[in-house]
């Protein structure tokens, strides 16, 4: 299972969703922060995850359960995305 970190309002983490679903990947979103709120935590739940597998507050940021891989920025996650669902 794909699950994406992100912000809706986010330019990177849309470059991301765009890669999705161009390549008709199914995925889970979670939103850790208030869209348009300068980082806000909205979702405690989701915050707290994203800090305890990746050990860092930043977003976009996916996590393949099933390859058990972590990426952090667009353009990396993009690469993997490419490369292992392309």
């Amino acid at each position: 299972m794909l699950e994406l970190y992100q912000a809706e309002d986010c330019p990177h983490s849309a470059t991301v969703r765009e890669t999705l679903t161009e390549l008709g990947v199914s995925y889970v979103i979670h939103n850790p922060r208030r869209p348009g709120s300068d980082g806000e935590v909205c979702n405690e739940w989701a915050h707290e995850a994203m800090t305890d597998l990746g050990g860092t507050d930043a977003i976009p940021f996916l996590v393949d359960t099933d390859r058990q891989e972590q990426r952090y920025e667009s353009d990396e996650i993009v690469d993997y995305l490419e490369e292992y669902y392309g």
